[in-house]
């Protein structure tokens, strides 16, 4: 008897520009995991045809009419039903502020139109897995100089105070960007035990995804951002 199947993730493409929203489809049709059920073509479209679609991954541009990508994040993330599909913002806009923004509204990733298409499809990948992806360019550093100005230190202690010992050594090393086969090796236990570690922590610290841990990392001073 063969396996069973896998069912692709599916994809929804929010971009106003329609040039843009073919060159993803085709170059994700032709994959067999992935496949794209919807477009939009402003942010109130994308919000609709998510709840309509319930997408894995939604594709979603930041600079959109009626509502912007980040705005239209934060609606779909906050629409109970939806708290498993993932964002991943896409945009020619590398500033820090959209970094915190996006990531701050619950996007689980961020990457520059500019990526080749075997980062694009292993960035949906990931994201569909529940990982957290930054492209390389927007780094850490970004991240935590711009927490950094909104955050006060004084309240660092009381948003851990939740967490053990080993869980706050595993937010500190998701803050560093390692995955859980790298924390489990840093900290001499299995990927699964590092799995519920993570788990865990992101349950206590109210994050929707290990994108929100990596903020959460630097707001707190767990990590610091390279001088």
């Amino acid at each position: 008897m063969s396996a069973p199947s896998t069912a692709p993730i599916k994809v929804l493409l929010a971009d106003d520009e329609g040039l843009v929203r073919s060159g993803f489809k085709l170059l994700i049709d032709v994959e067999d995991d992935i496949a794209v059920v919807a477009e939009a073509t402003d942010g109130a479209q994308a919000v609709d045809l998510a709840r309509a679609a319930r997408p894995d991954v939604v594709l979603m541009d930041i600079r959109m009419p009626r509502l912007d990508g980040i705005q239209a994040t934060a609606r779909i993330t906050a629409t109970r039903g939806l708290e498993d599909v993932r964002i991943l913002i896409l945009t020619t806009y590398d500033t820090d502020a959209y970094v915190f923004e996006a990531l701050q509204a619950g996007a689980s990733g961020f990457l520059l139109k500019d990526a080749g298409p075997a980062e694009l499809l292993h960035a949906i990948r990931v994201i569909a897995a529940g990982e957290a992806l930054l492209a390389p360019r927007i780094t850490r550093r970004l991240i935590g100089k711009f927490t950094a100005w909104h955050t006060a230190s004084a309240n660092a202690r009381d948003r851990l105070a939740p967490l053990t010992g080993r869980e706050r050594e595993v937010l500190a090393l998701i803050g560093r960007g390692l995955s859980n086969q790298e924390i489990g090796a840093e900290l001499f236990i299995s990927p699964a035990t590092a799995r519920t570690h993570v788990s865990r922590t992101m349950a206590k610290l109210g994050a929707r995804d290990r994108a929100q841990l990596v903020v959460v990392a630097y707001q707190t001073g767990l990590v610091v951002p390279d001088a």
